[in-house]
């Protein structure tokens, strides 16, 4: 395979690190089945003691009874009380443990019963006690079913314990053999990857030892191009210095060039500055008299607001004399009816003839005044009349002046935006001519340097002369350490 020298190492590695993987992952199938065993060895011991809890349940139960049946005393039933709890826990933490398990479950469906029936037996031969007494209790053969039913039961749980015992046997063999495969695999595969490793090592090492043979034969030859591309590179280096002096004269009088621009545009965005500084001051200057305009205005409006107000209640009032007037006219006849009455009525009316009169004279005085009111509400109407529509008059002009202050306003905000404009570009134009200043200088700084480099170069040519010499020597002496190096190993091979 013409495979290069960092992609042999990197197959190597990869062979390395592949069997590395193979004998990580044959370890980890072998530790997660011994784990596994482990597991279930440990459920099947849960599930022994478990089962040992409900038989040692039933026989606290029956040590609370017989204490109980022999004194009388309801302390010794707490034992019992206790059992009976325990009893239906353990039973249903066995049914949970064994549900992988169909024959166990079938088991335990018989045993669920006769657990009941037992512990109904206790309760039952209790509660005769209390009832009638020890010597009942002794005469019937409650105490003989009740041993029956305990052999029952732990018959039963025996050959659930049995059943488990051997689960646990079969566990166990399985787990010793997932141990043994274990060590195996961790042993052989690190041997055998030991082996492939070392196989690895050895072909890609004669494998390089060929292809740096081959590389350092072409640097033999490269050498000799490089000792002729030096003298070339030796004549190019003097025609290049002498071509850099000249663009070094070029780019020194470039340099001035920019330096001007950059100052004229320098002095342009200046004064565009102040000129955008006034336009600026101008446009809040027209602000500000757009904002009296307006003030003007709205007290113009609100002029003519309360002229209108003032008509609308002279009118009211006039509505109001209009009364008044009616009044006076209805009071004056009521009080000439009332004189013809006191007239008619002689001496007794005289009297109220007399406030008739007066009350005549009154409405007649009424009517008088509201004639000089009417009069005057029709002078004070007209004045008003005549204010509004001079004010209207002028509150038209007032707005008029303010439309105009709103053009010169947006006249001024476009002068000001423009005049920005101008002074932005300006100041692009001034960054721009300094940014290419800024990159003529470092032109002119990489022009000097490459004259320097072309001096350094022309004198370096001689020191690479010598360099090529020297590595051709080396190319040989590496050469033959290679070829005695491949003869060593053949005749290693071959001796083998």
């Amino acid at each position: 395979m013409n495979w290069t020298f960092g992609r042999k190492l990197a197959l190597g590695f990869a062979v390395a690190i592949l069997t590395i993987l193979l004998i990580g992952v044959s370890g980890h199938r072998a530790n997660s089945g011994l784990i596994e065993n482990d597991h279930w060895v440990t459920h099947t011991e849960e599930v022994k003691r478990t089962l040992a809890q409900v038989l040692s349940g039933l026989k606290d139960a029956e040590t609370g009874q017989r204490g109980f049946l022999l004194t009388g005393d309801e302390r010794f039933l707490e034992p019992y009380h206790q059992a009976v709890d325990e009893i239906d826990r353990s039973y249903a933490t066995v049914r949970r443990l064994t549900a992988d398990n169909p024959q166990q479950q079938q088991r335990l469906a018989v045993l669920g019963p006769l657990l009941t029936a037992r512990l109904s037996h206790l309760a039952e031969v209790i509660e005769q006690r209390r009832n009638t007494g020890l010597d009942s209790v002794l005469k019937s053969n409650r105490l003989l079913e009740g041993k029956a039913m305990m052999d029952g039961l732990r018959q039963r749980l025996a050959e659930l314990d049995e059943a488990e015992s051997q689960l646990l046997v079969t566990r166990r063999e399985r787990s010793e053999e997932s141990a043994a495969a274990a060590q195996a695999t961790i042993l052989w595969g690190g041997l055998l990857g030991s082996l492939v490793v070392l196989a690895a090592g050895v072909l890609i090492s004669r494998s390089l030892s060929s292809q740096i043979g081959v590389a350092v034969r072409h640097i033999q030859a490269s050498s000799a191009e490089l000792q002729a591309a030096a003298n070339q590179q030796a004549t190019g280096a003097k025609e290049q210095a002498t071509a850099m002096n000249e663009v070094t004269t070029t780019i020194s009088e470039l340099l001035a060039t920019s330096r001007q621009i950059a100052e004229s545009s320098r002095r342009v965005a200046d004064i565009a500055a102040q000129t955008s500084s006034q336009a600026r001051a101008g446009d809040a200057t027209v602000a500000r008299g757009t904002e009296a305009v307006n003030a003007i205005k709205r007290q113009v409006d609100a002029i003519v607001s309360h002229m209108l107000e003032l008509g609308k209640k002279s009118q009211q009032i006039g509505a109001v004399l209009e009364i008044v007037s009616e009044l006076a006219e209805q009071t004056n006849i009521l009080a000439i009816n009332a004189t013809i009455e006191a007239a008619g009525a002689g001496d007794a009316g005289r009297r109220f003839g007399v406030v008739a009169d007066e009350i005549r004279k009154l409405a007649d005085r009424v009517g008088g005044s509201t004639k000089e009111i009417r009069s005057l509400i029709d002078d004070v109407r007209a004045a008003v009349n005549t204010t509004v529509m001079t004010t209207e008059t002028g509150s038209k002009a007032v707005e008029a002046g303010s439309n105009q202050f709103a053009q010169v306003a947006a006249s001024f905000g476009q002068i000001s935006t423009q005049v920005v404009t101008a002074t932005e570009a300006a100041k692009e134009i001034e960054l721009s001519t300094k940014q290419q200043a800024t990159a003529v200088e470092q032109v002119n700084v990489a022009i000097t340097n490459v004259a320097q480099a072309s001096k350094e170069s022309e004198v370096s040519t001689g020191q690479t002369l010598r360099t090529a010499s020297e590595l051709a020597t080396l190319s040989r002496d590496l050469l033959k350490l290679v070829e005695a190096r491949n003869g060593v190993g053949a005749a290693r091979s071959l001796s083998s």
